[in-house]
């Protein structure tokens, strides 16, 4: 077990950490220097770091990889990531994993601080960017770092936090503005804000995503890296709830689009007595999302809401990316008119307690017992 201390003593040493504090005990680690990355959160700090920080890669100090993979529980990012419009891939490049490639702009240099105080962190980056397609983006990213209250953990949970759970909860705020002299429009493809919370993972972490029962058309893609085998993915339509076998080992994707999706997903861990929650903000009238399929596509404003992604090796024989999973969501499409903006709001609760307590918590944001999710 790494202590959140012990992870900011060793981020500390390779960089520049922002540390808020919970009146409750709660601790966050924001690294300006890893691109203001949430790398770490714990309900204490002497408590389990519960973001993954990808020890590994730091210490070898490498940049410009195809993913400099630091690790971090929120990460900013851009879509799309795949298809006629991406961002990951250079003009006429098949979307073959040798070929993927993030973009330099925001995982690469420290983003400076813009403000502070001791419950937030803001921070304020330029960007230009060329997609697939040959556009040209030009925007400022204007991303806030928050500790949450218990009331608000209330509010987006649906329940009141029961006595003797440990909690930490934080949200970001991103925010893209177009800051070129040209609108952007979907005929030459459009931007989301794509936030990654990067987990440990465990044998017996499951990924729980409520979808709307009642909505037309497919409950999930499973199909981004071939796809995801049964006994890892259960589809409950019962319980509209999707369960996804998470444990580092065998990489594989899912999605839900604008229809099926709610602003609400999740994980548990029994082992690790740990249930994270993740709301968002998803407008009620959005419909159009990038999507980031790697293939040119019929449809390249059909894309996802909410994913889980679940690390493994990328190809026989060849190791994985590090051994994480990841809770996703994403914004709609941004079509901004020059210095318009766009704000997607991501929050992270972790709590961590025995499961009669945690019961109360999955039951009312996630709609499942624990007990269920457990059994799979």
């Amino acid at each position: 077990m790494t202590t959140f201390d012990e992870e900011v003593a060793f981020l500390t040493k390779r960089g520049t950490v922002v540390v808020l504090a919970s009146p409750g005990g709660g601790r966050v680690a924001v690294s300006p220097t890893y691109q203001a990355r949430v790398m770490t959160s714990a309900v204490g700090p002497s408590a389990t770091s519960l973001g993954f920080v990808h020890r590994g890669f730091i210490e070898k100090g490498a940049t410009g990889t195809p993913f400099d993979n630091y690790g971090g529980e929120d990460r900013f990012w851009l879509g799309p990531e795949g298809g006629q419009f991406a961002l990951y891939f250079p003009k006429g490049a098949p979307f073959a994993f040798d070929k993927w490639q993030t973009p330099a702009a925001f995982q690469l240099g420290e983003w400076p601080v813009k403000s502070q105080t001791a419950t937030q962190v803001t921070f304020e980056r330029d960007m230009t960017l060329t997609s697939y397609a040959g556009t040209v983006f030009t925007l400022k990213v204007t991303r806030t770092v928050r500790l949450l209250s218990a009331d608000d953990v209330r509010a987006r949970a649906g329940a009141s936090l029961p006595a003797g759970v440990g909690w930490v909860a934080f949200e970001t705020e991103n925010r893209i503005t177009n800051a070129g002299k040209t609108p952007w429009v979907k005929d030459k493809g459009l931007l989301s804000v794509w936030i990654l919370g990067m987990y440990n993972p465990s044998p017996d972490t499951r990924v729980v995503v409520p979808f709307e029962r009642a909505a037309r058309g497919e409950i999930v893609n499973d199909r981004y890296f071939g796809k995801v085998p049964a006994e890892r993915l259960a589809v409950r339509d019962a319980d509209g709830v999707l369960v996804f076998s998470c444990d580092g080992t065998y990489r594989s994707k899912i999605g839900l689009g604008p229809a099926r999706a709610k602003p609400m997903l999740g994980s548990y861990s029994p082992s690790a007595h740990l249930l994270t929650l993740v709301h968002f903000d998803k407008p009620k009238a959005a419909t159009d999302y990038v999507n980031s399929m790697w293939e040119i596509q019929k449809e390249p404003f059909g894309g996802d809401v909410v994913n889980s992604y679940n690390d493994g090796p990328t190809e026989p024989g060849k190791p994985s990316l590090g051994g994480f999973y990841e809770l996703e969501t994403s914004s709609p499409a941004a079509a901004l008119a020059p210095g318009a903006s766009l704000v997607h709001t991501h929050r992270t609760m972790h709590l961590v307690g025995d499961e009669t307590a945690l019961d109360v918590l999955a039951k009312s944001a996630l709609g499942i017992s624990l007990t269920t999710v457990a059994a799979r």
